[in-house]
């Protein structure tokens, strides 16, 4: 049997997972320090004091 469907126990540690990392980014915001994110092709700097790329 195959199932797209992801088991309760895993919908359990998405969501805890998802919490944390949200937790994490707002906590390094309201520090005032950058985050490094994944935008789907290569990992973007993002916050006021995120290093400038010298390409």
């Amino acid at each position: 049997m195959t199932s797209t469907e992801p088991t309760e126990n895993a919908k359990k540690c998405l969501k805890s997972l998802k919490k944390a990392v949200s937790e994490t980014l707002d906590k390094k915001r309201r520090f005032g320090h950058y985050a490094v994110i994944w935008d789907g092709k290569k990992p973007v700097l993002r916050g006021d004091d995120a290093p400038v790329a010298n390409d």
